[in-house]
């Protein structure tokens, strides 16, 4: 505790940006923003699938950002990431920042059934125990994870992107309107709604307990012979999105934007995806698509995947310079 206490603001040395494996793209925008380069380090998988990292130079009395991501391979990614905070902290890093722009395991925050964990505590607490002084990131799927670090932190949003992106296409819409894929979703896409001017829609889904399909029953509000925008945090296995797809298709909707933050795509969300009506997919870089993936998507639809890296790049300058984030966001 001693240690920690002692590192004061104010105190810390240059910017240092390490790049992870999992997001070698976003690394390299954030460093291009900054106008840095990522230093140098190795990452080795032995045959044994244990991991090694050596920094090629030193890090002590330097203010450091670690970019990497948790997403799939998740656990060798979560591995990389703890094993290469511990090298920066042992090396006598000033301050050390865990960048993550998808943090795994935020769907288990609570004990919503018996003898089962609480992952999300168990990952905010190993992020700290390796060596995170502070940490970033992009829309948890929970609000409440952000009580679960001891450390501080800035949870961001990539909602100002999509927006701004959605506002420069709606001169070509007609009478779009938003559509939630279930009511736990409903504030969120209010608040967007509100700041585009549209209605709001939304989807009465069940979640089947077994096999976590999800089930839509029903669509409340009106999307008859509008342009529909469909949006959700993020999109996992695909089945929220595409039976919303199909049901406001089936009453009536003209073209269908989907628009989510995380692109998970886990078996069989592209396929899911690829056969449901959606005509425009607008999406982020926190995930990264693989090409043969983006090709079949791009098939029947136009797909943006909007740049994450400028935002997350202003961040670190501003946490740096010890500056306001939220005046980012007129917060």
């Amino acid at each position: 505790m001693a240690q920690k206490a002692s590192r004061n603001p104010g105190m810390y040395g240059d910017i240092k940006l390490y790049a992870g494996t999992a997001i070698p793209e976003v690394a390299k925008g954030i460093a291009d923003y900054l106008n840095i380069s990522c230093s140098g380090r190795d990452i080795i998988e032995f045959p044994n699938e244990n991991i090694w990292v050596r920094l090629h130079s030193s890090v002590r009395g330097q203010d450091v950002y670690l970019i990497q991501n948790t997403s799939r391979p998740v656990h060798r990614n979560l591995m990389e990431l703890l094993i290469t905070l511990q090298t920066l902290r042992l090396d006598s890093a000033s301050r050390v920042t865990a960048v993550i722009p998808y943090l795994s395991y935020t769907r288990s925050d609570k004990k919503d059934k018996p003898r089962v964990p609480i992952t999300a505590r168990l990952i905010a607490d190993m992020i700290e125990v390796a060596g995170a002084d502070r940490y970033i990131t992009l829309d948890m799927h929970a609000g409440q994870i952000q009580g679960f670090f001891s450390i501080p932190g800035d949870v961001l949003t990539a909602y100002h992107i999509l927006k701004d992106h959605i506002i420069s296409l709606m001169p070509r819409m007609k009478d779009p309107v938003v559509l939630t894929v279930d009511l736990g979703f409903a504030k969120k896409g209010r608040n967007l709604a509100v700041e585009l001017g549209v209605p709001i829609a939304f989807i009465e889904k069940r979640r089947q307990t077994k096999s976590n399909d999800a089930e839509a029953l029903s669509l409340i509000g009106s999307t008859q012979d509008r342009d529909v925008i469909i949006v959700d945090d993020e999109v996992d296995t695909g089945g929220s999105m595409s039976e919303a797809a199909h049901l406001a298709h089936d009453q009536g909707a003209r073209d269908i934007y989907s628009v989510f933050v995380h692109p998970v795509f886990s078996h069989p969300a592209v396929e899911r995806l690829a056969a449901s009506p959606i005509t425009h997919l607008i999406t982020t870089n926190t995930i990264p698509i693989s090409p043969e993936d983006l090709k079949t998507l791009k098939k029947k639809r136009q797909v943006d995947i909007l740049d994450i890296s400028p935002l997350l790049g202003e961040v670190i300058r501003r946490a740096h310079e010890g500056r306001s984030v939220g005046e980012m966001f007129d917060e």
